[in-house]
């Protein structure tokens, strides 16, 4: 095989594909959870959440392929089985588990995060540890999209503790005037 020359070394590029199979994994687990809910959601927000997931899985599914990608760039391959990605994974599975439409959307706010944590530390040691700034730019921009997808999800769950006059109730008890 011919020696991959693009300015980094050979342990520069492995710790980088490590770092994109851990999120493709990430990704892959999530992008699972998404399709799962989208399938067993039910109540008053079904139709909503049913769109917003599809929305969401597309997404994924196109970060996914991206991450793998990226890996095959750098003269890697990418894990590519659900016992990989169990095992590398950062998320947590809940197999067996279905909760109601607001649990669901709480626990892929969690996933979101956890992701987005995850890609803010792969982003430094991308561009500090290993110096790749593609590498850093590319993970950038999938942190944009788990945070736009993480906002959304956070303001279903909000939205659901708003007055009909669209105040937020306060979590703080007053005593009346006068008492």
């Amino acid at each position: 095989m011919r020696t991959i020359n693009i300015g980094l070394t050979e342990e520069q590029r492995q710790g980088v594909i490590n770092l994109l199979n851990q999120d493709l994994a990430d990704s892959y687990l999530l992008l699972v959870k998404t399709k799962k809910y989208h399938w067993d959601v039910v109540g008053p927000q079904f139709r909503s959440l049913h769109e917003l997931w599809e929305e969401h899985y597309e997404e994924l599914t196109q970060n996914i392929d991206e991450l793998a990608e990226r890996i095959r760039a750098l003269g890697g391959y990418p894990i590519g089985t659900m016992q990989g990605f169990l095992e590398i994974t950062t998320l947590k599975e809940h197999a067996g588990d279905v909760p109601n439409a607001t649990g669901m959307v709480a626990r892929l706010v969690e996933d979101h995060e956890q992701i987005i944590r995850n890609l803010r530390e792969h982003v430094d040691l991308s561009g500090e540890e290993f110096h790749d700034q593609g590498t850093a730019d590319f993970l950038t921009g999938l942190m944009e999209d788990h945070e736009e997808m993480a906002w959304m999800l956070r303001s279903f769950i909000e939205g659901e503790a708003l007055q009909p006059n669209g105040i937020q109730p306060s979590t703080e008890t007053k005593t009346p005037v006068g008492v």
